[in-house]
């Protein structure tokens, strides 16, 4: 057995399919599937399924990837020990992140991060699902739910709050929203359904169960820019929306609640630029303030 095939095994359960591996590791798809089938043959067993979803782990490739895993970690720390790398604070950091926690929380306290370690390169990944720190898609996460599983490290950084916002100029042709009831008449924005891969995401359905969203998008931001056009009422983060002075609360007894989780790889805890980003992050969400 060739201990380079195991890399190409990983990038193939990371990435779901041959090609997808491919472009991580900077082959082609040919090169992926020779080597894991090289892999395979050297350990007599099926390691992968291939169907329409791509390619899933066998009963072997399981048992395979907890060995293939510990192989990686081993070669990773010894790779930052001989080389210094885990005690600089220069390379490259890549964070998951939630749009919100990005748009509004992150973004505006870059300039301070950046003049202060000019070395730590940012790739901020704010996409619909999450990227996964156990399967080495991210460095750290910044998650809606606490994961159940996995070689990481979790900690609780910040709780928020969450209402319902619309613009001065929608209250101003439709009137401000007196109860519940009322609530049901009005146009509401929020999510689209099939793009929520969150449950904490259902801020409607947490309301009332009667309500829906009649104008949808997968982005935060763009709910937010649509509210403030005056096309309906949505729900917002309080750290979003309080201090803007085009929106109104809209009833404000009704409060969501949320916690951030930032999660990362247990091996990567003790790297100095990864520290440096945690420590950062945890500043930024700590000091969240719950209002109103």
């Amino acid at each position: 057995m060739q201990w380079d095939d195991l890399r190409f095994f990983l990038a193939v359960e990371r990435a779901g399919t041959l090609s997808g591996a491919a472009a991580r590791l900077g082959v082609d798809a040919t090169t992926v599937g020779r080597r894991v089938e090289r892999l395979s043959h050297a350990l007599n067993a099926a390691l992968f399924e291939a169907g329409p979803q791509g390619h899933r782990l066998t009963d072997a490739g399981e048992k395979l990837r907890h060995h293939a895993e510990e192989v990686e970690r081993s070669i990773l720390a010894a790779s930052g020990d001989l080389t210094g790398e885990s005690n600089r604070l220069a390379g490259t950091v890549r964070i998951s992140l939630p749009e919100g926690f990005a748009t509004a929380l992150v973004a505006p306290t870059l300039p301070a991060f950046h003049a202060a370690h000019p070395g730590i390169a940012l790739e901020l990944a704010s996409t619909h699902g999450f990227l996964n720190p156990s399967k080495r898609e991210a460095d750290i996460a910044i998650m809606l739910n606490r994961p159940a599983s996995g070689s990481l490290i979790v900690s609780r950084i910040g709780d928020y709050r969450l209402g319902l916002y619309a613009s001065r100029s929608y209250i101003e042709r439709h009137g401000m929203v007196t109860d519940l009831a009322d609530l049901r008449t009005r146009t509401l924005i929020g999510y689209i359904p099939d793009f929520i891969f969150w449950d904490a995401l259902r801020y409607l359905e947490e309301i009332d169960p009667a309500l829906g969203a009649t104008i949808t998008s997968s982005s935060i931001a763009v709910q937010h820019a649509m509210t403030r056009s005056g096309v309906g009422l949505c729900v917002l983060h309080h750290f979003m929306a309080h201090d803007d002075p085009t929106l109104v609360p809209i009833l404000p007894e009704i409060v969501i609640n949320r916690t951030y989780w930032m999660v990362v790889h247990a091996d990567l805890r003790r790297v100095a630029r990864v520290v440096a980003v945690m420590e950062w992050l945890r500043s930024i969400a700590g000091g969240l303030s719950p209002r109103p």
